[in-house]
């Protein structure tokens, strides 16, 4: 079957979504090759995730088929757009297969499992779904140290922490509850719901983890330190403004935690 005969989303569907995430503000001012690497990058992560989440019929088929695909961006030619657009960041810059595995593989696993019993298998499962991305970004700055990727662990469960509790409704419609079993209990409220209370419990988890691999900013320097400080910045925008009752932030306050985050370097 041919790229075209697929239920899978065009380049342009794909890329779209770009202007409404971290990304548009992480590299707002990068330069022209290392903002093509990571939308590169970006494009990947966004493709797997709608495979995961939205195309008809046999999605684990169809992560199977992006697999080969990854294979083919490595050494090959690959079918879909944004995997000949990945291809030559992947040579370029000789980023490590695993991470691209990874995000597969937590698609792969939402097509198994839709509730997390606790915190802990909520984390692994973020290990898969978001932590490789930040370790990706890490390679395309030349800066990563095992030191660092661990930082960069924290900074990226975090941020999927706060997707996960930016949705919890969109999530239940599609069958899955992230909030972690062990958390509904405790607060005593049902799956696919939240309340005040609960929510300010998530938010802190999250805003923890998040300070605790802010420091990752104070090692970078120049653009490196400019991406992953809108990437931070942009995480505590999200959660103060899900801790005032607004789903999403701003764009002008996730460009002023940016600055701020990238002045204090953490």
């Amino acid at each position: 079957m041919s790229v075209a005969e697929r239920p899978v989303p065009s380049e342009s569907a794909v890329l779209d979504r770009a202007a409404t995430e971290n990304f548009s503000v992480a590299s707002l001012v990068l330069g022209r090759a290392t903002r093509d690497h990571l939308l590169a990058i970006y494009g990947f992560a966004r493709l797997v995730d709608q495979l995961g989440d939205a195309v008809e019929g046999d999605r684990l088929a169809q992560l199977d088929w992006l697999e080969a695909e990854l294979d083919r961006a490595y050494d090959g030619e690959p079918e879909h757009a944004i995997m000949r657009r990945l291809a030559p960041t992947v040579r370029a810059l000789a980023l490590p297969r695993e991470p691209f595995v990874r995000l597969i593989e937590a698609n792969r696993r939402d097509q198994r499992q839709a509730v997390y019993a606790t915190f802990g298998e909520l984390a692994a499962y973020c290990d898969l779904s978001a932590n490789p991305v930040g370790e990706l970004v890490l390679h395309v700055f030349g800066a990563a140290t095992p030191a660092r990727i661990a930082m960069s662990d924290d900074v990226c469960t975090a941020l999927q922490l706060l997707e996960h509790w930016q949705d919890v409704q969109e999530d239940w419609a599609r069958g899955r509850v992230y909030l972690p079993a062990e958390d509904l209990e405790r607060f005593g409220v049902p799956p696919g719901q939240t309340t005040e209370e609960l929510l300010a419990f998530e938010i802190e988890r999250a805003r923890t983890l998040l300070d605790r691999g802010a420091p990752l900013v104070g090692t970078l320097r120049g653009r490196a330190r400019l991406a992953v400080a809108g990437y931070v910045g942009g995480g505590r925008a999200g959660l103060d403004a899900l801790a005032a009752g607004s789903r999403k932030a701003s764009k002008t306050a996730r460009v002023v935690a940016t600055l701020k985050t990238f002045v204090r370097g953490r």
